[in-house]
């Protein structure tokens, strides 16, 4: 099942801040406006943006710049970066803004998910209309298969605002199972009606304990004409993907697994595969 590439023309846009909005106790979405989101483009369910936070202490956001030569980037300023995936972007009407849509989880601030609060969830916590953010990217788009007659969705909270992007652009034809992993049923205030009842979900909460995602996707009867994408923490994805890969067999062209964080990692590279010992 081939999934179209697309090239974007890289570049570093600074915007502001226009709304905040609590979508779980665990999950808020910060839209952000400006003229340099003028021409962004992410078509891909899974496309991701690298987003530059302001430093703590001085609170000036630095971030890499487009030379003649490439992409050059300060050495002697703090850089704070990580991936997001841009859950919606709206062109503006004639004379309007742009404004673009990202979703973060909220570690360690009482909502639910366990884990310290990193820079980017901080940061979100305290977000308010007017501060600065700069997002880079995206570099392409990876597009949804066209000729998937079912989709198997796997996801946790990272990576609910790409699953909510799978919804939405493939094929209406195309017959959707999900499986969301999540810290309790607070998350399930995120996936709205009508994700509902585009996709046959069943819920998981890491509070009744461990396993239950490898017995899961194990639990599954999985078609030949299926697409599979699955995505969130790195090590818990590790014996899903040795599970659809080695033991079922699922070629490459059907699967994608990927790890989008791992508990005790700091700023996982996501390109990296989530099991070093089987790269593919």
């Amino acid at each position: 099942m081939e999934r179209e590439r697309i090239r974007h023309e890289m570049a570093f846009r600074r915007v502001r801040v226009s709304a905040r909005t609590q979508l779980t106790p665990a999950m808020v979405r910060i839209t952000v406006t400006g003229a340099d989101l003028a021409g962004f483009a992410a078509e891909g369910p899974s496309d991701h943006v690298k987003v530059y936070f302001p430093d703590p202490e001085t609170g000036v956001v630095t971030a890499p710049s487009l030379t003649a030569d490439g992409v050059s980037r300060p050495t002697d300023a703090v850089i704070i970066s990580r991936d997001f995936t841009p859950r919606a972007f709206r062109a503006g009407d004639e004379g309007g803004q742009p404004e673009l849509d990202l979703d973060f989880v909220l570690h360690g601030t009482g909502g639910g998910v366990t884990g310290a609060a990193g820079p980017a969830s901080a940061w979100a916590a305290g977000a308010k209309p007017g501060d600065e953010l700069v997002i880079g990217g995206p570099r392409g788009s990876k597009l949804a298969p066209r000729d998937a007659a079912r989709a198997i969705l796997i996801a946790d909270e990272t990576a609910l605002p790409a699953f909510s992007r799978w919804l939405e652009l493939l094929p209406a034809s195309t017959r959707v199972t999900a499986i969301l992993d999540v810290e309790d049923d607070d998350a399930e205030g995120y996936v709205t009606e009508e994700q509902r009842q585009r996709a046959s979900i069943e819920w998981l909460y890491r509070i009744d304990g461990p396993g239950q995602l490898e017995e899961a996707v194990r639990s599954l009867s999985i078609p030949e004409d299926a697409y599979i994408w699955a995505a969130g923490e790195a090590a818990a994805l590790v014996p899903v993907r040795r599970y659809l890969r080695h033991e079922l067999g699922i070629d490459r062209e059907r699967l994608a697994v990927e790890g989008y964080w791992k508990r005790g990692v700091t700023n996982l590279d996501h390109h990296a595969p989530i099991d070093p010992t089987d790269p593919d």
